[in-house]
């Protein structure tokens, strides 16, 4: 049972990685497209915002299952 429900876990969890992704890649290029003068800062903040999220999913993968153990 714990094997259906974490496989169910990590696959909501990349579900979500990649809605987030998606989100913030798509706010990123509407507000770089509206000023291009901050594409610089825009870049430096999407960058850290897309690097938490995919943190978020590293730690679903690795540290949850070791956890249930």
């Amino acid at each position: 049972m714990t094997g259906n429900v974490l496989g169910l876990g990590i696959g909501i969890a990349a579900l979500g990685v990649g809605i987030g992704l998606g989100l913030i890649g798509y706010g990123a290029m509407g507000g770089m497209a509206r000023q291009p003068e901050a594409i610089g800062k825009l870049q430096v903040n999407m960058l850290i915002a897309l690097a938490f999220v995919e943190l978020v999913f590293l730690l679903t993968v690795f540290i949850v299952p070791g956890s249930l153990r």
